[in-house]
């Protein structure tokens, strides 16, 4: 019909989950397909990701040089929006086009990484429960902040709210000084409980190296040994979210978040 040769694919239940799942994740890659949808394999995992962007629910680009290694990233279509009933954001990338670097991609699957280690523990901890993840277009009311990610994690003994910094080493010492700041100003405010229903929340930093990490630690001890806990996406995938790998912006412990 219309000139438009789509393959046709009968969704399963796990399809419709992706494309839900897409609609926060905004952009993935095929590892991150395999945790939130469940492939047991990587190839059944590429014949399915293939088969949903030749069907149209899909949006396939690809990060790496042309003629050398690439990886595939997958977005939400239009259609795939439709069908799964939630909100589509136009995408800047173009079908199948071949991106030598992308900074926003980058970030994203950042922020993916520390989504599935909260919703999808490769090994589930009976202790903690996750309850909402919200992501933000817009800043927090009454502030210029745009966090990467907010979180609420049932514990035994409390709501743990989270809001995340998923720091690729991109930003200035001002920058994100000010941006430190900021969250200090909002936790003062009052804001937070009155938009959030939480009494008060900590702000988890990811970094992208231990190198990194450090240096935004002694920028942050500065203003403030408050609200802030550290880590790195490797700590993290080495050793799970709940481990001992945070720490304070002063010293060397590190300590669980619970």
């Amino acid at each position: 019909m219309g000139g438009i040769n789509r393959k046709l694919v009968i969704l399963q239940d796990r399809d419709v989950h992706l494309l839900h799942e897409l609609a926060v994740m905004r952009v993935i890659d095929r590892e991150q397909a395999k945790i939130v949808a469940g492939f047991r394999s990587t190839t059944r995992a590429n014949v399915r990701l293939l088969a949903l962007t030749r069907a149209g629910f899909l949006r396939r680009f690809f990060w790496g040089s042309v003629g050398g290694a690439r990886k595939a990233l997958y977005a939400l279509s239009l259609r795939g929006a439709q069908i799964a009933g939630v909100p589509y954001r136009r995408p800047r990338r173009g079908q199948n086009q071949v991106l030598a670097a992308d900074s926003l991609a980058a970030h994203q699957l950042g922020i993916n990484e520390i989504y599935c280690a909260l919703k999808y523990p490769l090994v589930p901890d009976r202790a903690v429960r996750f309850l909402r993840w919200i992501g933000f277009q817009e800043p927090l009311t009454g502030t210029a902040l745009i966090p990467d990610g907010y979180a609420e994690i049932e514990t035994p003994t409390k709501v743990l709210a989270l809001f995340f910094e998923i720091d690729l080493g991109s930003e200035s010492r001002n920058v994100w000084e000010r941006k430190v700041q900021a969250y200090l100003s909002y936790a003062a405010s009052g804001n937070f409980a009155f938009q959030f229903g939480q009494p008060q929340f900590r702000t988890l930093v990811v970094a992208n190296s231990e190198a990194r990490l450090r240096a935004l630690r002694a920028s942050t001890a500065a203003l403030t040994l408050k609200v802030y806990r550290f880590s790195t996406l490797e700590r993290i995938k080495r050793e799970g979210f709940w481990a001992s790998i945070w720490q304070r912006p002063t010293g060397d412990d590190r300590q669980t978040l619970v």
